[in-house]
């Protein structure tokens, strides 16, 4: 019996794809609600994002606002630590909360059954912890331990110096965004209390709610949660502020370690942030032709063919005003010196343009992958969070897809000579002494070396 031949398939090309739009209702006490009904997705993805900007840190307790981000699920008036452990954990409640440049960011996932019970614990963590003297303590101390490992990671090293080389001394930028040693060590309970009564307020926060809503009255549920949530008011402006570079920050600070086999290189210059009036669209694909992939321009020549790395990246670190785009990874600690070279070079030879083929993979790594990068609850609602805490349109991501897929070389080109300052702040991490001097000789800025 003989098979029966099939004819193959034809593939079609896949259609647009646009990021779903949430429906919007606006709760109670102000809050917005931002709903996303994602079928299969049983796990419900909520995020909060409340405007507390760093810059207003007490300077002598920089941090704070890090730790009593971190004290938010330690404890309320009305469940205390560790009964409130015990409920998240029974429920399958995960809960986390951090801060940003602008904003403090809650994280809950929970199984699609418990999400009643998971919002009035999210409500409470905000409305009314404890800061019991003892957590307070117990998490100052964990954060310091964290601050002494942080220090051994090249990576950060290297992130901190730059951030302290680049930006000016006077502005919080220019400063660990949760704080230093000394910051950190000064904090006490009162200083968490005070920072969370006058910071984390119902006015002008966002919650996203994001998964498969099935059988859910989801408006009733927000309204009598965290729609119901009430403080004083905001004294404190949240209002998008830059942050200043450093006259003097077009320079190369070499961190010293003596006898490292490595050196981590992060290099970075001034770009411009996502409400950039051309459109942001160009800069994610122009991160990704240089430096986001093994066949990206870098690495084509120091992985591929010098094998000084395994991987060096580069991207645009966008904040409320500006950005920064940066280029960092490690090499072989004898290859510094070559490497910061070609890296120079490669990043000189941008302004000469870009081809309409590495244009053409990169918009279609960018638009093609998006898809399967907002595939799930988590991702939808981090996703839209993120554009809320930046008071970004909701079609904002949906718009930059678009956009994407009708760039052209001539467009990047554009891009970069109009929107980034080849001015590089470069920091090193590695033994200094293998290779001061050669750095001084290849005339990338004035060199300092400072210690580990």
């Amino acid at each position: 019996m003989s098979t029966p031949v099939v004819p193959r398939p034809e593939v079609a090309a896949p259609g647009e794809w646009a990021f779903p739009e949430p429906r919007e209702v606006e709760l109670p006490n102000g809050i917005r609600a931002l709903v996303h009904d994602v079928p299969g997705q049983y796990v419900i993805s909520v995020r909060v994002t409340v405007p507390a900007a760093l810059r207003h840190e007490p300077r002598e307790v920089e941090g704070v606002a890090w730790i009593m981000a971190r004290l938010l699920d330690e404890g309320t008036s009305t469940h205390g630590q560790r009964e409130l452990s015990e409920l998240l954990e029974r429920r399958g409640i995960a809960l986390g909360a951090g801060m940003s440049e602008a904003a403090l960011g809650v994280d809950l996932d929970v199984p699609q059954r418990f999400l009643p019970e998971a919002l009035e614990l999210l409500t409470e963590c905000l409305s009314e912890p404890t800061f019991e003297e003892g957590e307070v303590t117990r998490v100052v101390r964990t954060r310091l331990a964290e601050i002494e490992q942080e220090r051994a990671s090249a990576g950060r090293r290297a992130f901190k110096e730059w951030a302290a080389s680049y930006y000016d001394r006077d502005t919080r930028a220019s400063r660990p965004a949760s704080g230093s040693a000394e910051t950190v060590a000064a904090i006490r309970r009162e200083h968490v209390v005070d920072y969370h009564a006058t910071h984390v307020h119902p006015q002008g926060s966002t919650v996203v709610v994001a998964g498969d809503l099935t059988g859910i009255d989801v408006d009733a549920l927000l309204a009598a949660t965290i729609g119901a949530w009430e403080t004083a008011g905001r004294a404190v402006s949240t209002d998008r502020a830059p942050a200043p570079r450093a006259d003097d920050a077009a320079r190369v600070v070499l961190v010293d370690r003596p006898g490292s086999v490595q050196s981590e290189i992060l290099i970075g210059g001034p770009g411009p942030d996502r409400r950039v009036e051309s459109g942001w669209a160009p800069f994610p694909v122009l991160a990704w032709v240089i430096g986001g992939a093994p066949n990206a321009r870098i690495d084509q020549v120091l992985r591929e063919d010098k094998g000084y790395t395994y991987g060096i990246r580069a991207g645009f670190r966008p904040r409320q005003v500006g950005s920064a785009f940066t280029v960092s990874g490690s090499v072989r600690a004898d290859s510094t010196v070559d490497s910061l070279r070609l890296l120079s070079q490669i990043l000189g030879g941008v302004g000469e343009g870009f081809t309409e083929a590495e244009t053409r993979a990169g918009v279609d790594f960018m638009t093609l992958t998006a898809p399967g990068r907002y595939d799930t609850a988590d991702a939808i609602a981090d996703e839209t969070s993120g554009l809320a805490g930046d008071n970004l349109p909701l079609s904002f991501t949906s718009d930059m897809i678009a956009g994407m897929r009708r760039l052209t070389a001539a467009d990047l080109d554009a891009a970069w000579s109009d929107h980034v300052r080849p001015e590089w702040t470069i920091v090193v991490v590695g033994d200094a002494a293998l290779y001061r001097d050669e750095v001084e000789e290849l005339g990338l800025g004035p060199v300092t070396v400072v210690p580990n």
